[in-house]
């Protein structure tokens, strides 16, 4: 039976934590203004985007390579960075697994230790206070609630979960901490490969190149970042629920097709680990899917399914 998000369960037991874990450091004056950079600049992109549009500075091969660039880094973040890094749902082979490590720093979300780390995180404090991006915990209900879950987080707590805590197998691997530092290298790089490839695309011109920069960099980012962080905002706030967990996390059909199948999140936090959120067929997974591809290639192995009568057993009637 599902329940609206209007009326959640609420959180009955908060983990036990010290003190301590409740308290994050204080983010620097550097991050803040780095991570407002990475919310305007986009947004200005968009908006140069839609001048664009406006002088019929656009064609399909601007189009077709923002899509391409949009499902790399966006299966990056939730293949690499969350299925795969996060809840390893799957296993694969560790240069696949250095290879999606990339592709989700290619969307400008952070570094592969920073998300991984504020994400485990997030599932340790679900909802109650602890959460990095919580629309129910610090900041009031309504739209304070909802605008520090979907980006204002960005500006207090993003990056600053311990990653020797909350990470350490990443931490641990000196390729993952390798590619984590090169994270600014990977913002350069993700404004560069779609100005190069629109370059060459538009018979070597300027205007290709700024096309490209515009629409396979900046809008993608945008689009990508708004995505994401729409799971942590819309996702805790509207919706549906059908699993008896002591959270607010909703499931939200309308954004699945945009972020490949991250948004039935309460299937999600129902069981964290499983490399399928989409757990009825008609819930379009697009991540799910292209982890069963890799299995079939033998790219993927120990993929984790939950049975029937697992998920029957955790509905809030049955």
């Amino acid at each position: 039976m599902s329940t609206t998000a209007s009326q959640p369960a609420k959180p009955r037991n908060a983990p036990t934590r010290t003190v301590g874990d409740f308290i994050p450091p204080p983010i620097t004056r550097r991050e803040r203004l780095a991570n407002l950079a990475g919310v305007v600049v986009p947004f200005a992109g968009v908006l140069a985007a839609i001048v664009l549009l406006w002088n019929n500075w656009v064609d399909w091969a601007d189009i077709a390579l923002m899509v391409a660039m949009y499902l790399l880094t966006a299966a990056g973040v939730t293949i690499g960075f969350h299925r795969l890094l996060t809840h390893r749902a799957f296993q694969t082979y560790p240069w696949l697994e250095r290879t999606f490590a990339v592709l989700g720093s290619l969307s400008v979300q952070g570094s592969v230790l920073d998300w991984v780390s504020d994400h485990r995180k997030h599932h340790a404090f679900t909802d109650v206070e602890g959460d990095p991006h919580s629309p129910h915990v610090g900041h009031g209900q309504g739209l304070a609630g909802f605008w520090h879950a979907h980006a204002g987080w960005l500006m207090e707590t993003q990056g600053q979960s311990d990653w020797k805590k909350y990470a350490a197998d990443l931490y641990e691997d000196r390729a993952m901490r390798r590619i984590g530092r090169m994270f600014p290298l990977m913002v350069a790089l993700t404004l560069l490969i779609p100005t190069l490839a629109g370059f060459a695309l538009a018979g070597f011109t300027a205007k290709g190149a700024l096309e490209g920069f515009i629409w396979g960099g900046l809008v993608r980012i945008f689009f990508v970042h708004h995505v994401t962080w729409s799971v942590n905002s819309v996702c805790h706030i509207f919706g549906r629920r059908r699993f008896d967990v002591d959270d607010h996390s909703t499931n939200v059909w309308w954004l699945a097709p945009f972020s490949l199948g991250e948004s039935w999140h309460h299937n999600h936090h129902a069981f964290p680990r499983s490399a399928v959120h989409g757990l009825k067929w008609w819930e379009l997974d697009i991540s799910a899917a292209i982890i069963a591809v890799m299995e079939k290639l033998g790219l993927a192995w120990n993929v984790i399914r939950i049975a029937p009568e697992r998920q029957r057993a955790k509905l809030t009637s049955h």
